[in-house]
């Protein structure tokens, strides 16, 4: 299978970027990969998080998949200690720099195996699946918004008030050099097929609805990575949300 892959970032209506991401797909290669990272902790903190679990995870990634090894049948167990040695990064860093306490970052790396993908996924950073015309969440969400989705669907909450808890976006899980509480990262590969779009994306994406991305997706799904980068963009752009946050993203179309 061949790959076809842009990155995006914007700073959205934030003063500043706290998103990372980069991602490795080399051309004659069966595999490649994505690092995505989303920062916490104000200016000078979550971008600093941000860029250091990026490049440890990217630079991690890049020497054990290239070293000419197979790897594959341990990925889990590598993604999970890349993780970890991402996570000392930001505890070494805060021991040295005590003024950036309670900085962190997400994390979301889908790695692509010919027609397998495997990821890990901490924090509430989404793996999207775009497959015949419908858009689905692959990994899991590390934040209060599934309990409180709970709450409407047992008529606890209303709609209109859970999409605007004011603790929607609560993280359960991150990286920020002490235990990490929840980890996704699974063992058997999701099957991917020919004509299948991924979209690793902090969440800054999601000031669009699901629905919109669709739409988005069915109108350039046949075009190169590039363009369906640049029309999200000029999506999230034409609703000029005053509280639009960062928004980072990898678009990988599988070919």
């Amino acid at each position: 299978m061949r790959y076809d892959v842009a990155t995006a970032i914007s700073v959205g209506r934030r003063d500043y970027q706290e998103d990372a991401v980069a991602a490795d797909f080399s051309a004659g290669n069966s595999f490649g990969f994505a690092v995505l990272a989303d920062g916490m902790g104000g200016h000078a903190a979550g971008d600093v998080a941000s860029k250091i679990v990026v490049t440890e995870v990217f630079s991690e990634l890049k020497l054990q998949l290239g070293n000419g090894h197979d790897v594959e049948g341990d990925i889990a167990s590598l993604l999970r200690s890349i993780a970890q040695g991402a996570n000392d990064c930001i505890d070494a860093h805060v021991t040295r720099n005590p003024e950036l306490r309670g900085m962190g970052a997400t994390l979301l790396a889908p790695v692509i195996f010919e027609d397998r993908l495997y990821w890990i996924s901490i924090g509430d950073s989404p793996l999207f699946l775009y497959r015949a015309g419908k858009l689905r969440q692959l990994n899991e969400d590390h934040s209060l918004a599934p309990q409180i989705d709970l709450m409407v669907k047992t008529g606890q909450l209303d709609p209109e008030t859970a999409r605007n808890h004011p603790d929607r976006n609560s993280l359960t899980s991150v990286v920020m050099g002490r235990r990490i509480p929840l980890i996704d990262c699974r063992p058997r590969p999701t099957e991917l097929e020919t004509g299948d779009i991924l979209i690793a994306a902090s969440d800054g994406l999601q000031f669009l609805s699901d629905a919109q991305i669709e739409a988005v997706l069915r109108k350039t799904a046949r075009r190169p990575s590039t363009e369906i980068a640049e029309a999200l963009l000029a999506a999230i752009e034409r609703q000029r949300h005053p509280d639009q946050d960062n928004v980072s993203f990898a678009i990988i179309k599988i070919r």
